[in-house]
């Protein structure tokens, strides 16, 4: 049966993004047979560990899903010194000797709720002119990253013990947790260096979602959450054998349906693929967006 769903991986420290894939897909791959599909819905750093969605199959036509979701993280910084990639694990670029009281700590943090422009680091995945910033830096080239838009929904003091500063994040895609920590270091005239980070939640989906490698291995089956709830904030529209078969063949639909927008499409609790309903001449008419491979194999293997 073709694998199709989410594992919500819980990444170990040390792994890059990449390496997580590889692990699920080897996990989920079986000798003498196509190797399994799979991509990942946002990046998480080597040093950060947590919440990494990692798609199969059919579900990897849906990263966007968890890319343009808000992210929820806790971050540990060290308002001491800064490093060249803003992290623990770059060179050592700034110290600092004078010291905050957690008054001025709690009045720079109350800058950061809200809509913002951040810059990113210059050691992230973002291309500059066809290259990767981290590549360009590690040359010796200068990089050079305009401010984005991001909106932090969230910052919460978890704790603060000079110069360690622990907070819970709810942002917005797009955000750096590694800037963010910079910024605000640099409020303070001080650093403002990731010792740890943990991403949380992608999209809402609760942390009690992840699994291990180990578990992985263990009980793979049950570890994968299906599609359909991967999708869950689409509703469902439901179509009879014949329209689903025109469905799967790229035909537009006319339907009774009253409401417009974005839809799971489903056959007798089959999921076919998404649509978009839109206003007809008198009906509603869905347009079909994305069909999954898996879906029409099924319909043709039963002569449906």
């Amino acid at each position: 049966m073709t694998v199709s769903g989410v594992v919500f991986l819980d990444k170990p420290l040390g792994w890059t993004s990449r390496r997580a894939v590889n692990e699920v897909i080897r996990i989920f791959s079986e000798a003498g047979k196509k190797r399994v599909k799979a991509g990942h819905a946002g990046t998480l750093d080597p040093l950060a560990t947590g919440m990494l969605p990692i798609l199969l199959g059919d579900a990897t036509r849906f990263s966007e899903l968890g890319l343009n979701a808000d992210k929820r993280y806790t971050v540990t910084f060290d308002l001491s010194y800064q490093t060249d990639t803003l992290d623990c694990e770059g060179e050592v670029i700034a110290r600092f000797e004078n010291m905050v009281d957690r008054q001025a700590l709690m009045d720079v943090l109350s800058l950061f709720q809200g809509k913002q422009q951040q810059i990113p680091p210059i050691y992230s995945a973002i291309r500059v002119d066809g290259k990767r910033a981290h590549a360009m830096a590690r040359k010796g080239e200068s990089v050079v990253l305009k401010a984005r838009d991001i909106c932090i929904h969230k910052l919460e003091l978890l704790s603060f013990d000079f110069p360690y500063v622990s907070l819970d994040v709810l942002c917005s895609k797009g955000t750096y947790i590694r800037s963010l920590a910079r910024d605000i270091g640099e409020k303070l005239d001080m650093g403002g260096c990731v010792t740890a980070l943990r991403r949380t939640s992608t999209g809402g989906w609760s942390e009690s979602m992840l699994v291990t490698e180990d578990c992985l291995k263990e009980a793979k089956q049950q570890a994968v959450l299906p599609l359909r709830q991967w999708l869950r904030d689409f509703p469902s529209c439901e179509l009879n054998k014949d329209d689903a078969w025109r469905f799967l063949n790229g035909q537009r639909i006319q339907l009774e349906q009253k409401t417009e927008g974005t839809v799971a499409v489903i056959c007798n609790e089959l999921l076919l693929g998404t649509g978009e309903l839109k206003p007809g001449m008198h009906r509603m008419v869905l347009h079909p967006l994305r069909i999954l491979p898996s879906s029409q194999h099924l319909f043709t293997s039963k002569g449906e």
